[in-house]
């Protein structure tokens, strides 16, 4: 990791030695089971999978992690340097971890896990993306029980270019047949910190929403490696150094999530035209999503995002 972030680390461990806390502490049902997944290169390979099924209500993210594999810790205990003998390293490669799909701010030793929570550690390159906000792969997290903020469950918006459109209702339809209250809504294109919003749409209509519209600026802004472009006619996918790999075009669908500031993940459910999105309304599937940051669907079968994560490691 570069120097630049050490000052920041330093200040974080600091604030973890003082207790600072994390998602939600002391909130939920602590008895619940937890799911722990670690993986590498952006979810390209799974290291290890674990339900745990009772946690203490003192647990941490950190002790959790550290009771299934032998982990090196640095700057006084709060940051993960190793996992089972794989370490961070000088060439911006590091531990990071989600909880629930949004990735955390927090130092692990300060972050307790509740009750359904989707604990995801992945060690990546962060050469192209310092901050990854939010990622697919712990679908149908965080809109099923838990949400992202410790058992307080937080409403679902389904907002559609066409509320009343098969795509629009397909999707409200998923997400209820994971028990999720969500209810449709046009696009809105607000700041809503208490408010869990997938949108639903063409990528010409979805990118008037602000949140939505930092796709367009690469993985350095929005932590997702696929550029739709302006025209919505065609979708950018990229390696994890922020290069473009390949760029598709007619029934292009991706499904990508990504936060801005302090607000709520956006999910992004979309495509180049109806033909994409319908390929990523279908694939808006716990099977199809999981580990993986985001997903393209260029009509064949899905692609990982990045492209080519892990490949020559």
């Amino acid at each position: 990791m570069t120097r630049r972030l050490v000052p920041v680390l330093l200040a974080l461990a600091a604030l973890l030695a003082a207790g600072g806390c994390g998602f939600g502490p002391g909130a939920g049902d602590p008895g619940g089971p937890v799911e722990l997944t670690v993986t590498r290169d952006f979810g390209a390979r799974v290291l290890l999978e674990r339900t745990v099924p009772d946690v203490p209500e003192s647990e941490t993210v950190l002790r959790l992690l550290q009771r299934s594999a032998d982990v090196e810790t640095r700057f006084g205990g709060g940051f993960v340097q190793c996992v089972d003998g794989l370490c961070g390293s000088s060439d911006q490669v590091d531990w990071f971890y989600f909880v629930n799909g949004v990735e955390a701010d927090k130092g692990a030793a300060a972050v307790r896990p509740q009750g359904g929570d989707r604990v995801w550690w992945d060690r990546r390159d962060w050469s192209a993306a310092q901050r990854v906000p939010a990622v697919v792969g712990s679908y149908p997290q965080p809109f099923a029980a838990g949400g992202y903020e410790g058992a307080r469950r937080l409403p679902v918006r389904v907002e559609c270019a066409e509320p009343e459109s098969a795509p629009c209702e397909a999707v409200q339809e998923r997400l209820v047949g994971e028990d999720v209250a969500a209810v449709k809504s046009t696009l809105r294109n607000a700041l809503a910190l208490e408010t869990l919003r997938i949108l639903v749409g063409p990528w010409e209509r979805l990118r008037v929403d602000a949140t939505a519209a930092l796709l367009e600026d690469g993985p350095a802004t929005s932590g997702v490696f696929a550029e739709p472009r302006a025209d919505g006619r065609t979708i950018a996918l990229l390696g994890p150094d922020g290069r473009v790999r390949r760029t598709l075009g007619a029934g292009t669908g991706l499904v990508a999530a990504t936060r801005g500031g302090e607000s709520s993940p956006v999910w992004v459910v979309t495509g180049t035209d109806a033909s994409g999105l319908g390929a990523a309304v279908a694939g808006l599937r716990a099977g199809v999503l999981r580990h993986r940051f985001a997903v393209a669907f260029p009509g064949t079968a899905p692609l990982a995002l990045p492209l080519g994560a892990g490949e020559g490691r």
